[in-house]
């Protein structure tokens, strides 16, 4: 089992004390007010998601199919998943973000460069439609877990760097909440530079590593 990890909310923000109780999971989750603190001015709070906590069996899905979601068996998991990924790869030809698919999950990489001015967590209003449109299929395919995660490049320092991740990763979330995606089957993470995909050495390795991912996983009953 992963030990509980509280990657942002308590080492670089000291948001632990605005955090509740999720009634159906019994983990800690963002409150409002903690979430509108790191939104900043921008947007609301993404509330019911699991924020920086990893535990070993995924409370979000007993919670989900317990509220009636359902689960899915057999090869209709592999249908549903294909059927997603198409809408997905349909929506986001063209804007940057890429689609790739791992057996049963996808995972949308979405550049810091299209995103988020430097620095900045705030989405830039010409990506908002882009998320929003992701959010839209979210809602129709609802089988499915979200995890967001945000990763800085190793410029900076360790603290800058995973609150900066968490932030924007806080920010994806909320937008495709706001387009009616159940917030229970969001968990978010700011991972900061611990997690490269590219060399830290060239400014073109760093730019990769600056990047929010998004994968979808089947809620299996």
């Amino acid at each position: 089992m992963k030990s509980k990890v509280l990657v942002v909310l308590a080492a670089t923000l000291a948001l632990t004390a605005c955090t509740t109780t999720d009634p159906f999971t019994g983990q800690g989750k963002l409150s409002n007010t903690a979430g509108g603190g790191l939104l900043g001015a921008g947007g609301g709070a993404i509330a019911g998601a699991l924020v920086g906590v990893a535990v070993g069996g995924d409370p979000r899905v007993g919670a989900l199919i317990g509220a009636g979601v359902g689960g899915l068996t057999g090869a209709a998991i592999g249908n549903y998943m294909d059927q997603q990924e198409a809408e997905l790869r349909a929506q986001l030809q063209g804007t940057g973000v890429s689609v790739t698919r791992v057996g049963d999950q996808i995972i949308l990489n979405m550049p810091a460069n299209i995103t988020f001015a430097t620095d900045q967590s705030t989405v830039q209003p010409q990506f908002n439609q882009t998320l929003v449109s992701v959010g839209l299929v979210l809602r129709k395919f609802e089988k499915t877990i979200v995890d967001v995660y945000g990763h800085t490049d190793s410029t900076g320092s360790n603290e800058h760097n995973l609150s900066l991740s968490q932030r924007r990763a806080v920010s994806v979330a909320t937008i495709l909440s706001s387009q009616g995606v159940t917030q229970g089957r969001f968990y978010i993470e700011g991972k900061g530079s611990a997690s490269p995909i590219a060399s830290n050495a060239t400014e073109s390795g760093r730019a990769q590593n600056r990047r929010v991912e998004i994968q979808l996983s089947p809620i299996r009953g």
